[in-house]
């Protein structure tokens, strides 16, 4: 078939693929492909299109044979865009594969290849699948960097399809920092895109998005209708991967709702979607929560199973690189544990989490609060105080409603067994309205029960058995049998408790309510809630109605307590009109200030008139609240942008550690966006460039740095000592062994190891360092079962890696787990603005350690350091220094003459037609570096003789256009002169 019939049959196909359509596309492909007239560039622009077909059908198998051999096997010359194309879609393939270090390295190289070809969309398409790569890892930073470089792409290529994606994986990290409207914003932006090309596969995605974003906010109802939107698009589709995300989605939500019977059989149908893309971490999210279904339900040996699917699902996937599965899972096994009784067990395995380096602020507050709930039950009461005091410190209500509920329901059972029970009641009672508020109707219950079993105590009938019917009806619908029997227990105590007047409800204890008041003013609808049930307690009132509105507007209840919604609402209306009487009850309103639709105001019906004192209590409380309220707007009001002011410390990082160029900025601000994570780091630069100092930097900005920083040099040892170096050994295990070791991977727990020149890692060794990273343990020579060992694994090398994997020489999946995050370290010839200032350093540092004071560096010798090329980097610099101090006299200045003669030869310029002897690296193991500066004098030499003309020099150096120009960016070159052509 002839190119001009191929390029027709593409653009439909191209068509086809922009919305969505694979099957569509692969229909009109796969016929195209068996043709035998396709000349070889249309034959890969076939072939990739096809597989783009088959990855939105989920078939890989059926992709992967689209695509055919590698890149890399492929002889013939291909042009760099098809060229970003296969490598991007290779990476795609080992991404479903759940192989995420693979294709990070494979997209880097679709990557590299876009940027040559100077193709905007593939530029786009490749920054695109790293970010998606990088968000598997955890990287959040990385992932808005790439996120960054996308948008402006594809913006720029017009390829909207793509641009609605980046919007959604935007949202996504906006959402997941608490930055809802900003998500809700950016979802809209794709969901438009989406629908204007028809691309119903991105809709699909984005409306999931769009009822994750309103889970998280507990925004219930909203969340449901768009779930079950999405599963409907997935259903129509027929995405099998895309419907299972969609339908465990859907089964959180309905347990949230309190709904376990149907959000079980969602997830059950869930497990029965088959689909060979990353199912396994779909697989461990249903396991996930059909553990917390069981939980609610008191069938805990059934939690506990799902719990090991869950674990064993996650595992299949990677555990290495999802590690907040991980931090999901600990801490429901901790809650599982109080459960069953098991309160000691459950302390340690919180404490151990909240020490694990890397775990989240929001799971280390679960694990620290689901400890303190165990203390409590243990009796260990004073424990649990002074752990909370520390909890409610670092817990942010605002962010966190969900752990200030938890939070405030188990302070009040510390103050229930403190005898403070005015305090537990108060604590209780909020608790319970935060979990009503965000509609979580179980742990609603859990908190009505706790106040139940306050009352009973106290014998107060009414009371109680208002709080445990309320509990009792939430349990039964949900089949929470254990919870049911807690309220039987409650109740049995209830009937053996003497009936006792007053009632427990605080009416005269104004101090409590002003304090329950006080804490609920960090959420305006918190705020509104415990206003009408604080005050219904505490004064004769039949109900009490919070809302907002204008005479002659509709009105917006808020809030109320006694009254249902529709009776709320008419309270509303008659006392916007005036009115002073309800049916039999008569009405008083107290302004609690404004809110953004108008003034806020706080009405009670009450059955006869209130006392004086009554009265001043209302006005006391709403003075309160409305104070409250006005604290609550100013946080909301949002902040003057305060201007950055972009500037470096003048003490380095680290000593040694200099950062005055922009390409060690970049390096810093690389470092710095490593500071929340624990991923592994390939540093790699030039012998002599100071990987070790960032090695370091890293370690000391991580959340490792109280603990050991290890270096190991992998070039210093053979294979055997290499292993037992580095894994340990026991006594007897090998001739020579007489007593157990360690091994540096175990002494260096909790901490960093650092393995230089990684390069060099004998082969055999490599097999059992993948493992490491990849599950955490490791075999001593000579053990029978593996140890578990925590411990950040930071590499180095200056090595090139690719070119020895392709000699056979290290393994290829070792290179792609450590290439995951890469960081170059520059040549000091790039940076040479720094000289100066590592000269100072360096010089104070020779003249503290030689003795000899006021050595200065004459300006002669500056300017030598400007011009030499230094073939051995920071290293020769440093140890040049010392030698010209050891040499001068102390109070004197280092001459050229105290340097070695190959700094001191005078220097040949590039234009005399030579390279100096003295701009040479005198040892052979510099001879790459020694080619590499010849080649870019010899460049910049004949562009300087051309004027900057790209085909003339070229000409001139034996060399193609675009073979310049490659070299011209291998070299960091940039043009001195505008191309004259």
């Amino acid at each position: 078939m002839a190119t001009g019939t191929a390029t027709p049959i593409l653009a439909r196909a191209g068509t086809a693929l922009e919305r969505g359509r694979g099957a569509e596309a692969a229909q009109l492909l796969a016929p195209l492909l068996r043709s035998s007239a396709l000349n070889r560039d249309d034959e890969i622009a076939v072939r990739t299109a096809l597989a783009e077909a088959c990855l939105l059908q989920d078939d890989l198998t059926q992709a992967a044979s689209a695509l055919g051999r590698p890149p890399g096997a492929i002889r013939e010359p291909i042009g760099d865009a098809r060229l970003s194309a296969l490598w991007r879609l290779h990476g795609r393939l080992t991404f479903a594969r759940g192989e995420q270090s693979r294709a990070i390295a494979l997209q880097s190289r679709a990557l590299k290849h876009a940027e040559l070809a100077h193709d905007s969309r593939a530029i786009g398409l490749a920054h695109y699948e790293l970010a998606l790569c990088y968000k598997q890892v955890g990287d959040s930073g990385i992932v808005r960097d790439h996120l960054t470089e996308a948008a402006s792409a594809l913006h720029a290529a017009g390829d909207r399809r793509h641009l609605a994606l980046v919007h959604s994986l935007s949202a996504v990290l906006l959402a997941q920092t608490g930055r809802y409207d900003e998500a809700t914003t950016a979802l809209r932006q794709g969901e438009r895109l989406a629908m204007a090309i028809q691309a119903d596969d991105v809709l699909a995605g984005i409306v999931h998005n769009q009822a994750n974003v309103a889970l998280m906010r507990h925004r219930y109802d909203q969340a449901l209708a768009l779930a079950e939107r999405s599963v409907g698009l997935h259903e129509t589709l027929g995405s099998g991967h895309g419907l299972a995300v969609a339908l465990a989605t859907l089964g959180q939500i309905f347990v949230q709702l309190g709904d376990l019977e149907r959000a079980e059989k969602i997830l059950t149908r869930t497990l029965e979607v088959r689909s060979p893309v990353q199912f396994q971490e779909t697989t461990g999210a249903v396991f996930d929560t059909l553990a917390q279904i069981h939980l609610m339900r008191g069938s805990y040996e059934r939690a506990g199973e799902y719990l090991r699917q869950a674990s064993e699902a996650y595992g299949a996937y990677g555990a290495q690189t999802m590690r907040w599965y991980e931090w999901s899972l600990r801490v429901l096994g901790v809650k599982l544990a109080i459960r069953r009784g098991a309160f000691g067990q459950a302390v340690e395995m919180a404490e151990e989490l909240v020490a694990t380096a890397g775990v989240p602020p929001a799971e280390a507050i679960q694990a620290e609060l689901a400890a303190c709930e165990a203390l409590v039950a243990a009796d260990r009461v004073a424990e649990a105080e002074e752990r909370l005091s520390l909890c409610e410190s670092r817990l942010d209500a605002r962010t966190a409603p969900a752990s200030w509920g938890e939070f405030l329901r188990i302070r009040g059972a510390v103050h229930e067994r403190s005898s403070r029970p005015t305090d537990a009641h108060h604590d209780f009672a909020q608790s319970a309205n935060v979990f009503e508020l965000l509609g979580e109707r179980y742990h609603a219950a859990v908190s009505s029960l706790a106040l139940g079993r306050l009352a009973a105590r106290a014998g107060n009938r009414a009371s109680a058995e208002r709080y445990l019917e309320q509990a009792r009806s939430v349990f039964g619908a949900l089949g929470a049998e254990r919870d049911l029997q807690e309220v039987d227990a409650a109740q049995a105590v209830l009937a053996e408790s003497p009936a006792v007047q007053p009632d427990l409800s605080p009416a005269d204890h104004d101090e409590a309510v002003i304090r329950r008041l006080v804490d609920a003013a960090i959420l305006p609808d918190l705020l509104a809630r415990e206003t009408a049930t604080a005050i219904v307690e505490s004064i004769e009132a039949d109900a009490v109605v919070v809302f907002t509105g204008t005479p002659g507007s509709d009105v917006r209840v808020v809030a109320s307590a006694g009254c249902d919604n529709d009776v709320a609402r008419a309270l509303a209306r008659a006392a916007l009109q005036g009115n002073r009487e309800y049916r039999d009850g008569l009405l008083l309103s107290e302004p609690l200030g404004r809110d953004y639709d108008g003034p806020r105001m706080c009405t009670i019906v009450a059955a006869r008139r209130m006392t004086d004192a009554a009265t001043r209590r209302l006005r006391m409380f709403a003075a309160v609240a409305r104070q409250g309220f006005e604290l609550c707007g100013a946080r909301e009001r949002p902040r003057l942008p305060v201007e950055q002011i972009n500037e470096r410390p003048l003490a380095p990082l680290l000593p040694g550690f200099i950062c005055a160029s922009a390409a060690m900025n970049r390096v810093v601000e690389q470092i710095q966006r490593l500071q929340g994570n624990d991923l592994t780091v390939l540093i790699t630069g030039e012998s002599g460039t100071g990987k070790d100092l960032v090695a370091r930097a890293i370690h000391v900005g991580s959340t490792r740095r109280a603990a050991m920083f290890l270096p190991y040099n992998c070039t210093t040892t053979t294979r055997e000592l290499a292993d037992s170096q580095l894994f340990g050994h026991r006594r007897g295990s090998f001739t020579g062994a007489i007593t157990d070791q360690p091994g540096l991977i175990r002494s260096a727990a909790g901490g960093t190891l650092f393995l230089d020149e990684i390069g060099d890692l004998p082969l055999d060794v490599q097999p059992k360092l993948l493992r490491f990273m990849e599950q955490s343990e490791i075999m001593p020579v000579g053990e029978t079962r593996p140890q578990a060992v925590d411990v950040r694994i930071l590499t180095a090398t200056n090595a090139d890696l690719e070119q020895r994997v392709a000699e056979g020489k290290f393994r290829e999946d070792l290179y792609y787990r450590l290439s995951v995050i890469r960081i170059h370290v520059p040549p000091l010839r790039d940076r040479r603005e720094e000289i100066p200032h590592l000269s100072t350093f360096f010089l104070r540092e020779a003249c503290d350690r030689l003795g000899k004071p006021d050595v200065q560096l004459a300006p002669a010798t500056l300017d030598l350091f400007a011009r030499y090329w230094w073939p051995g980097n920071v290293r020769q610099l440093r140890n040049e220094i010392q030698r010209a101090v050891a040499m001068s006299a102390p109070g004197g200045a280092v001459l050229p003459d105290h340097l070695s003669p190959d700094l001191a030869a005078p220097p040949v310029s590039p234009g005399e037609g030579g390279t100096s002897v003295a701009t040479l690296p005198s040892s052979p193991g510099n001879l790459s570096a020694a080619i590499e500066h010849v080649e870019r004098d010899m460049i910049v030499t004949t562009l300087g003789r051309t004027r900057g003309n790209i085909s003339e020099t070229a000409r001139i150096l034996g060399l193609t256009r675009r073979g310049l120009y490659l070299k011209m960016r291998r070299l960091r070159l940039e043009l001195a002169m505008a191309d004259t052509e």
